[in-house]
This record gives C-alpha cells, sequence and structure tokens, in this order.
C-alpha cells in the first residue's frame, strides 16, 4: 500500500483580504463553480469556508507533489460536502494512479486546516 499525506493550515484573514482585492481572479483561478456557491451561500462565514477549501486544496497538491509529474491546477480538485456534511475531494482531471483520497476540515474565527491522505494503486 502506497499512502502519501498533506496538511495545510491558512489564516482565514490573508483569504478574506486576497478576494477583497482581487475577487474574480482569486475565486476564477481557484475554485469551481459549486465551491463559489456552497461558500457563498454561508454569507457571514463564507471566508471560513473559502479559507477550508483553499487549505484543503493546498494539501493536496503536497500529497500529490511526489507522485506526480503532469501540471496541476487549483479547479482539477473540487471539496463538495455530502448530505452528511462529510467532505469530499472530487477529481476534474484525470490521475489513475489514485484509488482513493480522504479529507478532513476545521475552521475556527482565525484559521482554517485541511488534512488530506491518498491512497495510491500499487
Amino acid at each position: 500500500m502506497n499512502i502519501t499525506c498533506g496538511t495545510d493550515i491558512i489564516e482565514i484573514g490573508r483569504i478574506r483580504q486576497s478576494m477583497e482585492s482581487h475577487e474574480e481572479n482569486f475565486k476564477k483561478n481557484i475554485f469551481t463553480q459549486n465551491e463559489v456557491k456552497y461558500c457563498e451561500s454561508h454569507k457571514l462565514q463564507k471566508y471560513q469556508h473559502y479559507a477550508a477549501r483553499f487549505a484543503a486544496k493546498e494539501a493536496i497538491f503536497k500529497a500529490l507533489s511526489k507522485r506526480l509529474d503532469s501540471e496541476l491546477v487549483w479547479t482539477d480538485f473540487e471539496v463538495i460536502n455530502l448530505e452528511s456534511g462529510k467532505p469530499e475531494v472530487v477529481l476534474n482531471c484525470t490521475i489513475p494512479e489514485i484509488e482513493s483520497i480522504d479529507i478532513s476540515l476545521s475552521h475556527c474565527k482565525d484559521y482554517a486546516i485541511a488534512t488530506v491522505i491518498v491512497l495510491f494503486k500499487e
């Protein structure tokens, strides 16, 4: 079994500042339409959700970086929530080496964190 891990923590204020300075480009380059819709639906806490998804994407890149030679972009990954509320990673690209990806997100007033575990096929 071949497993990799990635973790990232981000200050929510940094994401808010980036979005307020470069909102449309930042959203378009980093997040999918589904992610924007989900985050925007949380009105007062939207920056916490954007930050958690940003951390998730950083964690995914970290978990994949040593295994893949191809260039990936931010929107190649999408973080959705199942009906139960559990986050899940959806790949918008083909990476046949991946068997499964597990993700955990958390956020508070000032920080968001994500941990990703990737199981690769043997």
